[in-house]
């Protein structure tokens, strides 16, 4: 059987303006699955108006929302109250947007907790982070102990060689241009970065042909 047809979307961030325009590039490709990489939300200045427009994309178009570790702390915060590493990593936006923890409602609290660890395909692992080079991916999706790498792994950025049995796509890690190495693409080209030489782009992947599209920050970041 062929693989089906996808686009893989990288780390929005809270840059509304950037995804709605990113989208409105994707329109005539809407017979495609979108899987969004994760990071919906902190830094940039939207994070809730974010999620209510993806939350109406789904209404009319196949989407699939992997799970960030931005999505995590925030998760790990509503649970505990305690947003002290959450804040240091960009979540004082996201937070100013929902005006206060309590303010967050459950339609979003849903979103958030619906979020998948990882997306599983025929010849693509979807995922926000990445997972070691070492492990296969069989392992990491059996052992519970090895998927808190999906939200927070960067090793496999250092080396060419790993054990995957398939294409990873993830995000996670801003860069200038897409990483697409053996068995991997990145796709977060650090659109919240604007400021940052070189970065300040949504990018898109379409999957199998591998062509990049790109969106550069329309947000005030």
């Amino acid at each position: 059987m062929p693989e089906r047809s996808y686009i893989a979307i990288g780390d929005i961030h809270g840059c509304l303006r950037s995804v709605q325009a990113l989208i409105k590039k994707l329109t005539a490709r809407d017979d495609r699955t979108l899987i969004f990489i994760g990071d919906y939300i902190d830094r940039g200045p939207s994070s809730r108006q974010v999620v209510d427009y993806l939350l109406a994309l789904q209404e009319h178009t196949p989407c699939i929302f992997i799970r960030g570790n931005h999505e995590q702390m925030l998760l790990d915060a509503c649970e505990t109250n305690e947003t002290a590493l959450w804040l240091y990593n960009g979540g004082d936006t996201t937070l100013r947007s929902y005006k206060s923890l309590a303010g967050i409602e459950n339609e979003h609290l849903d979103f958030y907790r619906n979020t998948r660890l990882f997306y599983d395909t025929q010849d693509y692992l979807f995922v926000h982070a990445g997972l070691k080079p070492r492990r296969t991916i069989r392992e990491c999706i059996e052992k519970d102990e090895f998927k808190q790498d999906f939200l927070w792994e960067r090793s496999h950025l250092k080396t060419n060689r790993n054990k995957w049995e398939k294409t990873v796509v993830f995000g996670h890690t801003p860069v200038p241009e897409p990483v697409v190495g053996r068995n991997m693409i990145g796709i977060d080209t650090g659109c919240v970065y604007a400021r940052r030489s070189g970065m300040g782009k949504l990018t898109a992947v379409l999957l199998p042909e591998q062509e990049f599209i790109y969106q550069q920050c329309l947000d005030e970041v």
